[in-house]
């Protein structure tokens, strides 16, 4: 079972990476991965071995918040809905609803609980509706309904953002007053004199409540991730930091008040209140910007049309988009959006389709027609059966794809997660030596313990944590925005370091249309050797086969049937047409049955790219078949760029060399793998490996094998089958320079990730050593915990600012 939980209250890279370590050791998980950045987790684990109430509890143990709703199926095939039950009084109506649901066909699992009074089922939607869910709990004795979703993970980073916000103008009204009282005099601004201890005291009831109310989920955080987890994170070293600032100072008033000897010189109310306002200010904008970087996901569920009219009993009713099923017959007015994916049944009309194919021109759709969700029709009215509803419809299929990347891992990324486990014991030790070791040294207890604070605070796991992850999410939104989609992050980083772009040709740089354009007679007429050719071709579903067929329809022949077809992989076909053994293929097929044919004309149209089949029957050459396939528009220029940014650039084809090398000249490609069978392009990928690192494009269906061996295999215009298998990047448009663009954005995302991970190094191995008091003996350089608090914060929105500038990259 694959599961994605939606998580609150991870405040940097050490929780996460805390919370996947706890998850990871459970009995039963197979992996977990949380990513800071998305504050999702995706766990995938045996639920035979593992109970699934276990990881939310986990989570709930460590200190944090699984988002009830939020959480989804990933496994293939399975969608889950959440059912309102009401009528339910005991445990017995528990049994009866859940047994009413589990024994429905095509339901996994159903879990009821009591006290919410909510019904959550497992299901696969091919077999299963909710509808018919609904009535077999109406028919159990219950009422029952679909859950109205609400957007929680957004209403959820809305009041994340609002609590920072508030936190912060609270601890900045405090804060500004108290540094007023505590250094206004430093500044030479009117001050009231009065009575240290009175001023101590002020300064007290100042910063309390800043500590109480702006401070406290650092604390409880901090201190529970210490205490009880045995994980220190970001919170702990806040907690840790302004803490010792409050209490050393609370301990100074209470002396002074005592009459001890202690001055406001022993006062640090200011850096710990202060502190926290700059800690708060830059969370809130670090919220901010974190929000930012998912909206290319937002867009794409915003093209999602929200109801459907839907003909039931002859009558239009609207319903919401979510409970349209598998096989209802969906009604679309002028200027509409399409619900879901299927097929015309009734009607005309053309249909907007460029958000999915990039193609600005509208299409026209008549009965039996596909559409595809949240495309918009244009101006006629037409009917069509829902053939893909919910996480089926290719644009759910885009908005999975892209999730899934955005909460993948990068290789690069593993670098900074071994610093991060390790970053803030270290720090702590860092800070606990600094302490020390001035004291040992003779400068005094205030000065040791601003070098402790100050270290405490200005190190930051947030920016390491944040450095990899936040420029992957801007980096595959931005390619979902082109069509181009990177299946996970390992694809996004490794694309543009393949140096052989390996094309297939049939479908791939050309349009995979072929057409006949020469038709040679030995003997007899030119119209004979079409019709015997098409005859045998009739039960072949090759595109060349196609070709001669659909010619021999265009010209209204009448086609008999043949007999004892046979299919010679890589070679042609065999097949007896009124008696008569008749043979379609290439050379290699005349000269397996040593039948002679004239190579003359063969090697003048294969000049010109075309590909050539031979006709024999009763064992003698009858004529010759041409047959060509139109390359795309933007093969030659796309191309071109490869050559531009250092690409080899490889074609292979089943093709005769002769052929394949004529279409590769057109194009401008450098090398060609010329008569490859299917089954042998992984092969040659293989040896290509030797050399290059490689990327295969295909179509993904006839070279999924040759994908697959790639170092990056690249799937292109798969249109509105963006889940197929092969390949670790699909391209939507059927257009070649996407794969100049995808290079481009791998090349830059990486880019970003690089520079993050240098500022976050950087700025920890200059910042921490600096506040420690490193280099005081030889600059009296001493950081002042404030400044400290204000580079911190700055730091990691630092890091997201950076990655978000990738959305005005141009590709």
């Amino acid at each position: 079972m694959k599961k994605e939980i939606q998580i609150a209250g991870m405040h940097c890279a050490s929780c996460a990476l805390n919370i996947e370590r706890k998850l990871n050791k459970l009995n039963g998980m197979k992996k977990a991965n949380v990513n800071f950045a998305t504050e999702k987790a995706t766990v995938e684990y045996d639920e035979n071995a593992l109970n699934e109430e276990e990881i939310p509890k986990l989570i709930e143990k460590l200190g944090y918040k699984p988002i009830a709703g939020e959480n989804k199926n990933l496994a293939k095939g399975i969608e889950e809905v959440t059912l309102d039950i009401t009528g339910m009084e005991s445990e017995h109506c528990v049994n009866i609803v859940a047994n009413a649901l589990k024994g429905m066909n095509g339901v996994k699992e159903a879990k009821v609980n009591l006290a919410t009074q909510k019904a959550v089922v497992d299901y696969s939607p091919l077999k299963a509706k909710v509808a018919d869910m609904v009535k077999a709990v109406e028919n159990a004795g219950y009422g029952a309904k679909r859950e109205e979703k609400a957007d929680t993970a957004k209403l959820l980073r809305e009041q994340e953002i609002k609590s920072f916000r508030n936190k912060t103008i609270f601890a900045m009204v405090f804060s500004i007053p108290l540094l007023y009282i505590a250094m206004g005099m430093n500044f030479g601004l009117p001050f009231f004199m009065i009575p240290e201890k009175y001023t101590a005291l002020a300064e007290l009831l100042l910063a309390t409540p800043v500590i109480i109310y702006s401070g406290r989920l650092f604390y409880i955080n901090g201190m529970k991730a210490l205490l009880v987890n045995r994980a220190a994170n970001m919170d702990t070293l806040v907690a840790l930091g302004t803490g010792t600032a409050y209490i050393y100072s609370l301990f100074s008033t209470a002396m002074m008040w005592a009459g001890s000897g202690y001055s406001l010189e022993n006062l640090y109310f200011e850096v710990a209140a202060l502190l926290l306002a700059f800690i708060l200010l830059g969370k809130f904008f670090e919220a901010k910007a974190k929000g930012r970087t998912s909206e290319a996901i937002k867009k794409l569920m915003k093209l999602q049309a929200k109801t459907a009219i839907v003909l039931v009993k002859g009558k239009e009713v609207v319903v919401p988009v979510d409970e349209v099923e598998a096989g209802d017959i969906i009604i679309v007015k002028p200027g509409q959006k399409i619900p879901v994916d299927g097929i015309v049944v009734e009607g005309h009309s053309s249909v907007d389709e460029s958000m999915m194919t990039g193609e600005s021109i509208p299409v026209e759709k008549s009965k039996g027609s596909k559409v595809i969700g949240a495309t918009i029709n244009m101006n006629g009215s037409f009917r069509f059966k829902a053939t893909k509803v919910g996480a089926d419809t290719a644009l759910s299929q885009i908005i999975k794809l892209v999730e899934e990347a955005q909460g993948s891992k990068a290789p690069i990324q593993k670098l900074a997660d071994k610093v991060s486990a390790v970053f803030v014991p270290v720090v702590m030790g860092i800070a606990a030596v600094s302490l020390v070791a001035w004291l040992f040294l003779g400068y005094g207890f205030e000065f040791a313990l601003t070098s402790f604070v100050a270290v405490m605070i200005v190190a930051c796991p947030c920016a390491l944590g944040l450095a990899t992850p936040t420029a992957i999410m801007v980096g595959s939104g931005k390619g979902a925005e082109n069509g181009i989609l990177f299946k996970n992050a390992e694809a996004l980083q490794m694309l543009h370091k393949a140096d052989a772009i390996v094309f297939d040709k049939t479908g791939t740089l050309t349009k995979g249309k072929p057409d006949v354009t020469d038709i040679v007679a030995f003997s007899g007429r030119e119209n004979d050797v079409l019709r015997t050719a098409a005859v045998v071709e009739k039960h072949s579903e090759h595109p060349l086969a196609s070709a001669i067929v659909n010619r021999a329809k265009a010209l209204k022949m009448s086609l008999g049937n043949a007999k004892n077809f046979k299919a010679i992989t890589g070679k042609g076909v065999s097949a007896s047409v009124n008696g008569k053994r008749v043979l379609l293929g290439n050379r290699a097929l005349m000269k397996q049955e040593k039948i002679a044919f004239k190579d003359g004309a063969i090697e003048k149209l294969e000049n010109e790219g075309k590909t050539v089949m031979i006709l024999a029957v009763n064992r003698k050459a009858a004529g010759l078949i041409a047959v060509a396939d139109t390359l795309k528009e933007s093969a030659a220029e796309a191309v071109a760029e490869l050559h531009k940014l250092g690409k080899k650039t490889v074609m292979i084809s089943g093709d005769n060399k002769r052929t394949a090398e004529a279409i590769a000249r057109q194009v401008g490609i450098d090398s060609v793998l010329a008569e490859v069978l299917p089954s042998g392009k992984a092969d040659e990928i293989k040896k290509l490996q030797q050399k290059y690192n490689v990327a295969m494009v295909g179509d993904g269906i006839n070279d999924a094998p040759a994908l697959t061996q790639a170092n990056i295999g690249v799937a292109i215009g798969a249109g509105t089958d963006v889940a197929i298998e092969a390949g670790s990047v699909v391209l939507v448009k059927d257009d070649l320079r996407d794969i100049v663009k995808a290079i481009k954005l791998s090349k830059a995302t990486l880019g970003k990730i690089k520079q993050n991970l240098f500022w976050a190094f950087f700025y920890n191995c200059a910042a921490i050593p600096l506040a420690a008091g490193a280099f005081y003996p030889f600059t009296g350089w001493l950081l002042n915990p404030m400044i400290a608090g204000a580079a911190m914060a700055f730091s990691s929105v630092s890091v997201v600012t950076n990655s978000l500038l990738l959305k005005k990259r141009k590709l």
